[in-house]
């Protein structure tokens, strides 16, 4: 092998690790995934054909994308497995966040990928039309992070479009929607992954599954619990607690304040925000709704509650109630747990690399199916995007080669001069913050560790700089 070849073989060695356990029904088509993979990483938010180059390897990505034998299943299957492999080297408790987002597409054909939602079109604003369907794909997210914030993986997706749903919505007017099976609703998606994710991880005892309001549905806390998993879920239901004769709201108004915390978090206009909460914590026996009491046992859970002690202005006060399985004897039990919940927001950064890095909104695919595929090959460069950032975090003092290869290190180096503040950082830190500074990052003082958007642009422009580089070096021999 040449030193072109070896040096390839290095740097696409991460590359590897999420191919390697890819489960196609063709071998050729594990092949032309690793091609795809490379080459979209290399162009990342770059369109198809810009990204491929050519007109023959265009036309095997959208022969891929729109395949009958490939799914979203069989591309994120090696990814899954590589999660898997970084879980069980990693010590302590895994947060598996789950959450929804929607990507959104304006179709001539609207109806060969789906509806998302029924949205206000311009002219309704004004009276004069009525709500229109929303062309789109839902996609419900399971992302492994460590209590600090490190990114470990996927462990489980599911796409699908509202009209699935649609008999189901149907018997709203007719039913108690309390008694229609969880299985035929779309909330089941949170059981689902959940199953899943257990599944693949290994070790239920070691995850803990957490969801926002929309996840508090009382078989997932008994299905959790059948798993020997646990969860950390914020409430939306005030459900019967103790004998029957009180709720859950009045068992913690019993409580009294046992701690405070404070947060700090990005408002509905991204604007950094503080908050101090008040933090109270209950042991409770919750029981099942009603009409649920036959099928499902009553459950012995801690609620917490935090709550901001005053009103603030310009924005709702915040008040979370989770309730998990684990137990909470003290303050600092309660204060992690909290901790834990604020890391929700971990997955909705990752779906906003999908859509403003990997520009998956933007695509021009006809069919749900190909812009499925396509959506999970980008899963995988959001996530990679999003742990170089969150590894800068998280252990700024590991060597350079846990996220860069040696050729890139040294361009780094030529590139990017030190400063006052890359002179002091750790080794990995260093080149993280220089690879950031190529995609527009100041790196001064009082500066914050850089931000994903910063580090796929730089990452975008290295890319580029080192096939320059690999060219002239094979150019001069």
């Amino acid at each position: 092998m040449t030193n072109g070849g070896k040096k390839q073989s290095e740097d696409e060695s991460w590359l590897d690790q999420e191919i390697a356990g890819s489960e196609f029904r063709d071998v050729r088509f594990r092949k032309r995934f690793g091609l795809l993979l490379e080459r979209f990483w290399k162009g990342m938010g770059q369109t198809i054909p810009l990204a491929c180059q050519d007109w023959a390897n265009t036309k095997a990505a959208y022969r891929f994308m729109d395949n009958e034998r490939v799914s979203e299943q069989h591309i994120l299957s090696g990814h899954f497995e590589a999660t898997a492999q970084r879980f069980s080297t990693t010590d302590g408790p895994i947060l598996v966040l789950q959450d929804t987002t929607t990507f959104s597409y304006e179709r001539e054909h609207p109806e060969l990928i789906g509806y998302a939602s029924n949205t206000l079109t311009a002219a309704e604003r004004y009276g004069r039309d009525k709500a229109s369907s929303q062309c789109g794909i839902l996609m419900h997210s399971s992302l492994a992070v460590t209590p600090q914030g490190l990114p470990l993986g996927l462990t489980a997706i599911k796409f699908w479009s509202r009209k699935e749903f649609k008999d189901t919505a149907a018997l709203r007017s007719k039913v108690n929607f309390t008694r229609i099976p969880i299985e035929k609703k779309e909330s089941f998606r949170w059981i689902e992954n959940l199953r899943q994710s257990t599944s693949r991880l290994g070790d239920p005892d070691l995850c803990v599954h957490i969801g926002d309001r929309e996840s508090d549905i009382f078989e997932l806390l008994c299905a959790a619990c059948e798993l020997g998993t646990h969860f950390l879920v914020r409430t939306c239901t005030n459900r019967l607690a103790g004998d029957g004769e009180l709720t859950v709201a009045d068992e913690m108004s019993e409580a009294r304040v046992k701690g405070l915390r404070r947060i700090e978090f990005c408002d509905s206009k991204g604007r950094p925000q503080q908050a101090l909460l008040e933090i109270r914590y209950r042991r409770i026996t919750i029981l099942p709704p009603v009409s649920k009491q036959r099928h499902y046992p009553a459950l012995r859970l801690t609620v917490i509650h935090a709550t901001e002690r005053s009103e603030p202005a310009g924005r709702p006060r915040i008040e979370w109630t989770p309730v998990t399985d684990l137990s909470v004897n003290s303050r600092v039990d309660a204060i992690e747990k909290i901790d834990w919940y604020a890391m929700r927001r971990k997955i909705e950064t990752f779906h906003k690399n999908l859509k403003s890095g990997c520009k998956a909104e933007e695509s021009q695919l006809r069919t749900a199916c190909r812009l499925t595929n396509l959506i999970a090959i980008f899963c995988i460069l959001a996530w990679r995007v999003f742990w170089l950032t969150e590894i800068n975090r998280s252990a700024p003092e590991a060597p350079p080669g846990v996220a860069l290869t040696e050729t890139e290190v040294a361009l780094l180096d030529q590139l990017v001069k030190d400063t006052a503040r890359t002179a002091q950082a750790p080794a990995l830190s260093r080149s993280l913050i220089k690879l950031a500074q190529l995609g527009g990052y100041l790196a001064r003082a009082n500066d914050p560790p850089p931000g994903n958007k910063v580090i796929w642009c730089g990452m975008h422009r290295l890319i580029d700089i080192e096939l320059g580089y690999c060219l002239g070096r094979e150019k001069c021999g």
